[in-house]
């Protein structure tokens, strides 16, 4: 019965972690995304200003 409960604890954390683990990605990548796109915005920017 001890196990049972273990183990079903043991694979709900495991699928939560992995779950955590997928979404982090997803939103590091469109972290990634929204700050190039913020340095492309001020370099064109400024590339208009140089003269």
């Amino acid at each position: 019965m001890v196990k049972r409960i273990f183990a079903s604890l043991f694979a709900t954390l495991f699928l939560a972690g992995v779950a955590a683990t997928l979404t982090g990605c997803n939103t590091m990548e469109g972290a990634g995304k929204d700050i190039q796109k913020g340095g492309k915005a001020i370099k064109d920017e400024a590339n208009q200003h140089r003269y």
